[in-house]
């Protein structure tokens, strides 16, 4: 019944008091009048005494229990995840979640190492290759070695070390990216080439070979007034194929396909000023399975 029905709260007739049920402070408890004796204070006693203690008793009885469960330690953590959490070492897209193992060994400013020989660590490697292969170092020849060998396997590295100079030092591809031939951008602009990956999904695993799947997005322009290549979002998804070689995880061979591409909201796009002092001020990120 609402707020205003006949009987209610607010109709204007058939108020509580004509109701032999009434509710007294919104608990619907009659009052009850015992007879009056010699102890005049039990002439009124109140009808609700039992039933509050009860209440206090449960949720004294319901905070213990809470206590007790925050304090169980590790052995809950999957139940506490409704039973989806993914256990290590297991094939499957679960969703991504902390498990304990450390996934990556490092410096802050270079390319992680030392991954997990596992699953977990088969991720990891693939969403911080994604991220270093996205970046803007490699569009510097001395910078971009460096990555290739860090990522690839070695003969792979090798092989394709050529290839990528080729690319990346195309004057007609600089340009038309906005960049000069050195691979520099203009005075007074910020290039800006970021891969940000959302999430990882393994594909296969078998030891010591993995196929992984990272979804990103990815930041990729010139920042600054004037420019004609402005800083903008896309999104793509990188299958990398891994192998396990001298105690760590190493591209073997990648592919690219567009998306998943969400829908953009309403909100206005920054200045070029912002956008150039964004990638300034905010680092990368160190990505962990």
């Amino acid at each position: 019944m609402s707020q205003g029905d006949d009987q209610g709260y607010g109709g204007d007739s058939g108020g509580r008091g004509d109701d032999p049920y009434s509710t007294l402070g919104g608990t619907r408890q009659t009052r009850t009048r015992l007879p009056d004796g010699d102890g005049g204070d039990h002439g009124r006693r109140p009808a609700r005494t039992s039933r509050s203690l009860v209440m206090m008793v449960g949720v004294v009885v319901l905070l213990i229990a809470a206590i007790a469960f925050a304090n169980r330690g590790g052995g809950g953590n999957e139940e506490a995840q409704g039973g989806n959490a993914k256990k290590p070492g297991t094939t499957g897209t679960g969703p991504t979640a902390p498990t304990g193992t450390k996934p990556v060994q490092g410096q802050d400013g270079t390319i992680p190492s030392g991954f997990a020989h596992d699953e977990q660590g088969a991720q990891s490697a693939a969403a911080n290759y994604a991220v270093a292969l996205g970046s803007a170092g490699m569009f510097d020849q001395e910078r971009r070695r460096e990555i290739a060998e860090a990522v690839y396997a070695p003969d792979v590295a090798a092989a394709r070390q050529g290839d990528l100079d080729k690319v990346y030092s195309d004057e007609g591809f600089l340009a038309s990216i906005g960049l000069n031939p050195d691979g520099r951008a203009p005075t007074g602009l910020t290039f800006i080439s970021r891969s940000n990956p959302v999430g990882a999904k393994v594909e296969k695993f078998t030891g010591d070979a993995a196929n992984v799947s990272i979804w990103y997005s990815a930041l990729f322009g010139l920042a600054g007034e004037g420019s004609k290549n402005p800083v903008s979002e896309s999104w793509y998804t990188n299958t990398f194929e891994l192998s396990w070689i001298n105690g760590d995880w190493k591209i073997t061979d990648f592919t690219q396909k567009d998306g998943p591409v969400p829908v953009g909201r309403d909100q206005a796009a920054s200045t070029a000023e912002e956008m150039a002092d964004a990638v300034k001020q905010f680092g990368g990120f160190t990505y962990a399975r």
